[in-house]
């Protein structure tokens, strides 16, 4: 059985009208000084029993530190990863601003082979970006996930 992922994918229009994205760098060594394909929506895994949108709203605020928007939220499918992981996700529009990104932690020997555990942030930054800066932003298994987005908000203007 595939293991199972839920996160949260939140949007707004920008001044200038164009989508923009809450997405999250990842933390820890092997993504430090990266910035293509090294950001991510905030996700993490759930269990069989467990209603996704429980689940992302856990992950979120895990990986922010803030709980996210009290909003309505759509479903935008499941998308398998290149690892096979499957992610479900749910989108909102809203204007999110938390006061600070505080992200729990992972344990990782670090450098490798020294015997010593570090912890690590599951998230070191997170902030809104362009449509165009999070496809060279988000890792490449992700961008169907913002395709779906990009898909569903056409659907909405053509049947309002």
């Amino acid at each position: 059985m595939p293991v199972r992922s839920a996160g949260i994918l939140l949007y707004r229009h920008g001044g200038a009208g164009g989508l923009e994205l809450w997405i999250a760098h990842m933390g820890g060594p092997f993504w430090a000084g990266k910035q293509a394909h090294s950001w991510s929506l905030p996700k993490g895994e759930y269990q069989p029993d467990e209603d996704p949108l429980v689940a992302a709203r856990r992950e979120f605020t895990e990986e922010i530190g803030t709980p996210p928007p009290a909003v309505e939220y759509i479903s935008l499918g499941e998308f398998r990863q290149p690892s096979g992981k499957l992610i479900t996700v749910f989108a909102a529009e809203t204007d999110f601003q938390p006061g600070r990104i505080v992200s729990n932690t992972f344990p990782l020997e670090w450098p490798k082979g020294s015997g010593t555990i570090q912890d690590f942030p599951e998230i070191d930054d997170a902030r809104w970006v362009s449509e165009a800066e999070a496809r060279n932003k988000l890792v490449k298994g992700q961008l169907p996930i913002l395709d779906a987005l990009v898909k569903a908000l056409l659907q909405r203007q053509d049947h309002p």
